[in-house]
């Protein structure tokens, strides 16, 4: 691996466009590009169908990191080498690997024939958008359909959150139209802890959407018009609700289960 001289300018036309991927969704939009950071997210991203237009990484790096490194150099990415102090000051994590990834964004196809996807409404929280988002892509969902009112789903923090979701999962931000089309002929249950049906009693085993509503809002008057029913899970303690990422892992795990005893 050839090793060049660390950047050290702020200036640098690449280390300003991390900085601008990192904390704007405008620039992501732009550039159908964002950031994955850490060797796992690396890996992960370099495995799959997203094409990898650079990396970044620390001077002084670990182990692990020079070994994805040394990879990375087979394969002709591009590699760039910072100042430590540069890179820490454009890391999203406190004790950084030292690595960085930017990925095209890039939409995977929808299935032709869905019968279980995820819609999450008015999902503010990035870490709560990446959890659903990993546990969909545990439990074998085959989207999440984000309408508007969502935070973006290519944040750094939902990405992190994601634990590689967004390189296997076809996630998509659509208008409220397009996800009505998508979801045409589903049952569409919407995640209410005054719902009508309790979950475990509830046929998951039919195709199926699930609407998932933000902690502090709810779903939208459009995700109310979607839903065809309503499911509660039911709690024995006194606790008011559960954590929306908690709520719609544990749903999306009552369906993977319900189709696995078919």
């Amino acid at each position: 691996m050839i090793i060049s001289p660390p950047i050290q300018s702020s200036q640098n036309p690449k280390v300003q466009l991390v900085r601008a991927l990192m904390n704007q969704g405008k620039a992501r939009l732009k550039h159908q590009a964002f950031v994955a950071e850490g060797v796992r997210l690396v890996e992960d991203g370099l495995h799959s169908k997203l094409p990898l237009k650079f990396v970044l990484h620390r001077q002084t790096s670990s182990t692990r990191s020079m070994s994805l490194l040394e990879e990375l150099s087979e394969t002709g990415v591009e590699l760039n080498m910072l100042e430590d102090q540069l890179f820490d000051s454009l890391s999203g994590t406190e004790h950084s690997q030292g690595v960085l990834g930017v990925f095209e964004i890039r939409a995977f196809a929808l299935p032709d024939h869905a019968d279980f996807l995820i819609v999450p409404d008015q999902l503010r929280d990035p870490g709560n958008l990446g959890t659903i988002l990993r546990s969909a892509e545990a439990s074998g969902a085959q989207a999440v359909l984000l309408p508007p009112g969502n935070t973006d789903a290519f944040a750094p923090k939902v990405v992190r959150s994601g634990m590689g979701a967004h390189f296997r999962l076809p996630i998509q931000h659509l208008p409220w139209e397009v996800v009505e089309n998508l979801v045409e002929g589903l049952a569409v249950f919407h995640a209410d802890m005054q719902g009508e049906q309790i979950c475990w009693q509830t046929d998951f085993k039919q195709p199926l959407a699930l609407l998932i509503g933000g902690e502090a809002e709810g779903i939208s008057p459009e995700g109310a018009k979607l839903a065809t029913s309503s499911v509660r899970i039911p709690m024995a303690g006194e606790t008011e609700s559960l954590n929306a990422a908690v709520s719609a892992s544990l749903l999306m795990f009552e369906v993977a289960r319900q189709r696995a005893s078919r």
